[in-house]
């Protein structure tokens, strides 16, 4: 045989290769079907014509007279990388945990000490936010501390099905490390379920349901979002939550747009002594779903906050912004709006009692510029 004909052989099967490993555990990653998921979603009065539904009129993508989603693919892309490697800091925790602190682990995932107890909000220990191991953003540092090295903790909290804040993987794992709960938006059951989660561990609420966990009063309240993790949208519900103790009271983002709801919410379950909101990924293409660095310090103040603590941003490329540029924007709108922010490097835990923080470590990193 020659080369011209082995040459061709030789690229198909790698291509093969490549794509059986990319498409390898793909339908266990991406969860549930839809029939697996009605029958707990129906139970939602806000599930209406086999999907789930934001209270304002929203869109995921709303286009717009800019430029297409492949040309700022290719233009813009790379900015989203700093330049230095992102530091990472030093593991601490506490052997009881605190009156009222964060630990931030990267994006969403973060660990809420409240009154003493333990919450894990958003877990995802992965290095691709994706249903392939293969293919999909990946991290751009690695996971501050070993799943196995957390502390022991009450509930482990879901906002909603994406794959940057429900990672199969991670799931199955702290199930066998950890004894608590999982508290999630409903329908989202049926993606743990399927996970072989057993069922005594799985607590589903809709908005403005909550549960009681060791003490915390946890609230599940509205979002502006949407879900999914295949071809099909909006099958299990989306969500921020509310965090109680006998004393401190926490709000978590998860991810969201901007929403009215937030007033309501902050009058009926705050004020808070500590929000986590997302400020990174926007784009005004999808302006409804995403909040933006100024609408999160809106969001904070509709909501009664004390301390604000970014969250959904610096460690997967998801957007076509500047790396930095969420916290640069934070940081103005904060001043402009005297709000007390706090912006932990991942595996930093902050002291939610305190206001002044050295918090300009991610200033020192660089920025990489369209070319």
């Amino acid at each position: 045989m020659t080369n011209s004909k082995i040459v061709p052989i030789a690229l198909s099967v790698l291509s093969a290769a490549w794509v059986a490993r990319a498409a390898w555990g793909l339908p266990t990653q991406i969860g549930a079907g839809t029939a697996k998921i009605a029958p707990y979603a129906a139970n939602s009065v806000r599930y209406r014509d086999r999907k789930f539904h934001n209270t304002e009129p929203s869109s995921s993508f709303t286009g717009g007279g800019g430029e297409s989603i492949l040309v700022s693919f290719l233009r813009r892309r790379s900015q989203g990388k700093p330049l230095r490697p992102i530091p990472l800091a030093p593991a601490v925790a506490p052997v009881n945990a605190g009156e009222i602190a964060v630990t931030w682990y990267g994006h969403s995932s973060v660990l809420v000490e409240l009154d003493g107890r333990r919450i894990l909000a958003d877990p995802v220990w992965s290095n691709r936010v994706s249903p392939s191991q293969a293919v999909g953003p990946s991290r751009l540092h690695p996971t501050p501390v070993r799943l196995d090295a957390l502390p022991a903790v009450d509930a482990i909290v879901i906002s909603h099905d994406h794959y940057d804040h429900l990672d199969k993987t991670t799931i199955q794992r702290l199930a066998s490390l950890q004894s608590a709960p999982f508290v999630v938006p409903i329908g989202i059951g049926a993606h743990l379920r399927h996970w072989r989660i057993p069922e005594d561990r799985i607590i589903e609420l809709d908005w403005d349901e909550q549960t009681e966990v060791a003490g915390l009063t946890i609230t599940c309240t509205e979002a502006r979002h949407f879900s999914g993790r295949g071809l099909k949208r909006d099958l299990t519900q989306w969500a921020s939550w509310a965090f109680a103790g006998p004393k401190h009271r926490v709000f978590f983002g998860g991810d969201t747009g901007y929403t009215v709801k937030f007033a309501e919410i902050g009058a009926q379950y705050g004020p808070f002594d500590l929000t986590l909101l997302p400020v990174g990924a926007y784009d005004p293409r999808w302006a409804d779903i995403h909040m933006n660095p100024e609408e999160a310090v809106r969001a904070h103040g509709d909501l009664g906050g004390g301390l604000l603590v970014p969250i959904h941003w610096a460690t997967f490329n998801l957007a076509f912004h500047p790396w930095s540029e969420p916290i640069v924007r934070l940081k103005a709108a904060a001043h402009d709006g005297s709000v007390d922010t706090a912006v932990p490097m991942p595996g930093q835990r902050i002291d939610g009692s305190r206001r002044t923080h050295d918090d300009r470590w991610w200033a020192r990193l660089g920025e990489r510029t369209s070319t």
